[in-house]
């Protein structure tokens, strides 16, 4: 595959499930043995994007919104309804063995190691199911052990093993055959912050080592902001944005934040509102959310008026542009609202 061919290619991707309906009550469940009432579900709805070769991008979106069943069908797990998929030159659902050894999915809310056996039993079951060299295995797994700092859990039955401990075998087994497409969803959901930094930093050195491709979804902003530059935002099925991570803050929420310290005690936070939006007080520091294009001309009304002894800017958490997406009734002002620059 040249550099210009892209790893993950998609193209008006679908797909549709149709669910079966019927009203409550013995009446309603007689009529649906002799007419069935359905209805169509658009689980992913003419999705198109590519993922070039060694990229990290975050796919967003809430839940339902078709994050896992684009996963699952670009690993293979699932049939598209109609549309184009394509991993590494491979078509996901034929399931070719060249492609099954070169891409993994991490799920983490389903377990893929072996329930009551050691992790190092089941890491060598993968050994066996990818026919990986034994001498390439030894070194490969050294090196995972040596970077999720395995080795206290390599003995213990993965029933026994803690969230974060049972998460980082799960990566270490997915990754013992050097895949260079990574589907990760959820990789850190229900991990303390220890262990939700320690997954980003060796998804991060991973991805540099390898050059791998990595497609992330995830809840928590701060696994997007410390590996993704780019990110897609799916909703409903339909994608809304596909761009520069900062773009989106940007575009969904031009503000800025300003924390200021007061020289003086005892003047009211309210007082500030005229200023701004008070956000709250912290330790002596008030925050306000500002117009972003307002924010010079405001601090130096500020500094003015009031007795500060410091100030600093802030751009806001990207959960809040992520939530005003989601919480839009209508998706095409969305799109509007993001189209073009």
């Amino acid at each position: 595959m040249s550099a210009s061919t892209p790893a993950v290619r998609i193209r008006d991707l679908r797909k549709t499930y149709i669910v079966t309906e019927r009203e409550a009550g013995m009446k309603a469940a007689l009529r649906s043995l002799v007419k069935r009432k359905t209805r169509e579900v658009k689980a992913v709805d003419n999705i198109s994007f590519d993922v070039q070769p060694g990229e990290v991008v975050g796919f967003l979106g809430p839940n339902g919104a078709g994050k896992t069943t684009t996963l699952k069908m670009l690993s293979g797990l699932l049939h598209p309804t109609s549309g184009e998929a394509n991993v590494l030159g491979f078509t996901p659902y034929k399931r070719e063995r060249g492609f099954l050894t070169q891409i993994t999915l991490v799920m983490g809310q389903r377990n893929q190691l072996v329930w009551d056996i050691p992790a190092a039993d089941s890491f060598e079951l993968n050994r066996a199911i990818y026919r990986i060299p034994r001498d390439e295995f030894k070194k490969t797994l050294d090196e995972l052990v040596a970077l999720l700092d395995l080795t206290p859990l390599m003995g213990k039955p993965v029933r026994n093993l803690s969230l974060g401990e049972r998460m980082k075998c799960e990566i270490a087994g997915a990754l013992l055959h050097k895949p260079k497409v990574l589907f990760l969803d959820e990789p850190t959901i229900g991990l303390d912050l220890t262990a939700q930094r320690r997954i980003r930093n060796f998804i991060k050195e991973y991805n540099e080592r390898h050059n791998a491709t990595v497609l992330l979804t995830s809840h928590y902003m701060a696994d997007v902001e410390a590996l993704c530059k780019r990110v897609v935002v799916i909703h409903h099925g339909k994608i809304l944005f596909d761009g520069d991570l900062a773009k989106l803050v940007q575009r969904m929420n031009p503000t800025k934040t300003i924390i200021v310290e007061l020289g003086e005690e005892g003047i009211d936070p309210q007082r500030l509102s005229v200023y701004g939006e008070v956000l709250g007080t912290e330790n002596g520091h008030i925050s306000l959310r500002v117009p972003k294009n307002d924010t010079a001309r405001i601090i130096t009304q500020m500094l003015a008026e009031l007795p500060i002894s410091d100030v600093s800017i802030e751009d806001p958490p990207i959960e809040d542009a992520i939530e005003q997406i989601f919480a839009t009734p209508d998706d095409s002002n969305v799109m509007k609202a993001m189209a073009g620059d």
